[in-house]
């Protein structure tokens, strides 16, 4: 663990999740100036992702914390996809030995819409949805 992930034990690079049975969109961010960014897509083949790909980003990134978004309806129940973004994430836990927390991301599909350009992948920008509720949920905003 380098100094620049860490600030005196806090969390401060984050990578957030936005799984799809064919994409994962992938968004970065970081505590210190509670921002996040888009960074792409890792494809995925019936759910299962590129794990080199996620691989590289694990050591690119170096992260403190990894986020997932959990799918809910609007009501609050839980989604058809839940369980297979559980399944998801607990591999990530298992593969990566990093903490891991689920963001609730109702409405991201809406928000990445406003954000991406035309023809665009939403999936990165949904990612970050997910990244920057974390963000303003545990006081990392002003």
């Amino acid at each position: 663990m380098t100094s620049a992930t860490r600030d005196r034990g806090r969390i401060t690079t984050l990578l957030a999740f936005d799984f799809g049975e064919r994409r994962i969109g992938v968004a970065v961010g970081q505590t210190i100036s509670a921002s996040a960014r888009p960074l792409g897509v890792v494809t995925a083949r019936a759910g299962k992702p590129d794990w080199t790909k996620l691989d590289r980003l694990i050591a690119e990134w170096a992260p403190d914390l990894l986020l997932v978004g959990l799918p809910r309806h609007l009501d609050g129940t839980e989604h058809e996809l839940a369980a297979r973004v559980t399944k998801f994430a607990n591999r990530m836990r298992q593969r990566y030995r990093l903490p891991l927390q689920f963001v609730d991301e109702r409405l991201t599909s809406y928000e990445a819409t406003q954000r991406a350009l035309p023809g665009e992948a939403l999936d990165p920008y949904a990612a970050q949805v997910i990244l920057e509720s974390w963000l303003h949920d545990n006081g990392e905003c002003a």
